[in-house]
């Protein structure tokens, strides 16, 4: 298959202010670099962050002098040091791909001055604790209503049909009307994305992703054999690049894409309606199935967001599936997902489940069931909950790590920090020394990407919020003669 290629206009427009001047990781500026040095520098800044994916291709020479207005002699020196310093492979009669190179792969710093003396703050799981109360009346609701459920086998394949009918009519209220024979209740949300992966991928087949994404997902993929497609995510006001996403289908000719277009898992943005509109439309134009992942779409936090994706599809649906879970919105202990697709879809999923289970558990959907009868109730008081814990975090974060930088979060659970150095695999492998758990960004992405990047979820109580701020920034301090030392193998 041919090698996909970036799109030098793309490239041009996420290099930015790349002649500008640069900083160094200690934070020092750098001037007076060579046109085509910077250019290198910029580019290579654009691997690390992951908004450049490995194993593309860069644009021709030719096409990015004419986007960037510089000369051709200027670019094939900017790709002649990305080569030399492993950032680009050649092979002979074939183009360069974009890779990464082993001096800048995680390098294995650990510090550990002490011992954490108080308790350790885990940060490394976007999930908060349960509505206690809402949690326990609807288990008792549920357990009250199961003997109705005792005199058969217990097994339902797509779910009992109360739960269906209360999901299919959250779709509907939503703007997106949907009948029961719509929905397949799953075992949480995993599962949903497994099952639609084995059923609608085989072994090889690319599936575009958004980069970063949900860390399971990529597991998921790459369990069933199919092949991640990453579009980045950019960190600018316009987060979705539609552009490359068509591109990407059509270069890869992916058959399915896997995305998170409501308060995006690691980074909390939110599509607008105009471009779940393109979205839908891409799927349409490329015969690619879009899975669109909703796990956080009840937990906006400055404003609702606009239609599902899949409102803006055929009437059919058979272009666009949608996948959700009563687990972020609730609890994380309560395994309920579900799928919405078309109904022979669902045929074919319920197939294949039989290889995997026979059915969800029958209190689970009952007390989802439950839960769902008074959402809003719940769901206000988990959405008051997080802006709080989101502003302690910001004004912890302002307190003890100022130089670091991210975008706020418009919904979801999470922040997604910029670091003004690459060592996040080594700052969550030293920050349990300090007190604290940390998710690093690799984790997010594939190949090595996002070292510059680290999720800090706002989900734990206030006070422990702060704790793990400031572990965090004593982590990091500690790290800092190793990441001087090293600055030779690290500086972009």
């Amino acid at each position: 298959m041919a090698i996909r290629v970036l799109n030098a206009t793309s490239l041009a427009r996420d290099l930015g202010r790349w002649r500008t001047e640069s900083e160094d990781h200690s934070g020092r500026k750098r001037t007076s670099r060579p046109t085509y040095r910077a250019l290198a520098d910029g580019v290579r800044l654009l691997i690390h962050d992951g908004r450049i994916p490995l194993g593309v291709g860069l644009p021709s020479e030719r096409d990015l002098s004419s986007a960037l207005d510089l000369s051709r002699t200027t670019i094939t020196s900017s790709y002649a040091v990305l080569r030399e310093e492993g950032y680009l492979i050649s092979k002979q009669g074939a183009r360069s791909t974009v890779a990464l190179p082993d001096s800048a792969r995680p390098n294995g710093i650990l510090v550990q001055t002490r011992n954490s003396t108080g308790p350790v703050v885990d940060m490394s799981h976007a999930a908060m604790a349960a509505p206690t109360e809402a949690m326990l009346s609807a288990y008792n609701s549920a357990l009250q209503a199961l003997p109705a459920y005792l005199s058969n086998h217990g097994m339902e394949p797509i779910g009992i049909s109360v739960l269906r009918e209360a999901i299919s009519r959250r779709f509907t209220e939503r703007g997106l009307p949907t009948t029961p024979d719509q929905i397949m209740v799953t075992s949480g949300a995993q599962q949903a994305v497994r099952l639609l992966l084995g059923t609608l991928t085989s072994p090889g087949d690319r599936v575009l992703i958004d980069h970063p994404t949900y860390p399971n997902a990529l597991e998921a993929i790459k369990r069933v054999g199919a092949r991640p497609v990453p579009v980045p995510i950019s960190p600018s006001s316009q987060p979705w690049d539609l552009d490359g996403i068509r591109s990407a289908a059509r270069q890869t000719a992916a058959k399915v894409a896997y995305m998170i277009p409501d308060f995006h898992n690691p980074t909390g943005r939110c599509l607008p309606a105009d471009g779940r509109a393109e979205l839908a439309k891409i799927a349409r134009d490329t015969s690619m199935t879009l899975i669109v992942d909703e796990t956080m779409v009840d937990l906006w936090l400055d404003a609702p967001p606009p239609p599902p994706v899949a409102s803006f599809g055929r009437v059919s649906g058979t272009d666009i599936v949608t996948i959700g879970s009563a687990s972020k919105s609730y609890w994380g202990g309560l395994r309920i997902g579900w799928i919405r697709a078309n109904p022979s879809l669902i045929g074919r999923l319920a197939g294949s489940r039989a290889a995997h289970d026979l059915g969800t558990s029958i209190m689970d959907q009952l007390a989802a069931g439950f839960l769902l009868q008074d959402a809003d109730a719940i769901l206000d008081t988990r959405r008051e909950q997080l802006r709080e814990r989101r502003g302690v975090l910001e004004a912890a974060l302002a307190e003890h790590l100022p130089d670091w930088q991210y975008r706020r979060s418009t919904g979801g659970m999470s922040l997604w920090l910029q670091i003004p150095a690459p060592v996040s695999s080594a700052l969550a492998a030293t920050v349990p020394a300090f007190g604290a758990v940390l998710a690093a960004g690799p984790r997010f992405g594939i190949e090595g990407a996002f070292e510059r990047f680290l999720r800090m979820p706002y989900t734990r109580e206030p006070a422990e919020l702060t704790t793990a701020v400031a572990a965090t920034a004593a982590a990091y301090q500690a790290l800092a003669p190793n990441i001087e030392s090293r600055q030779p193998a690290l500086v972009f």
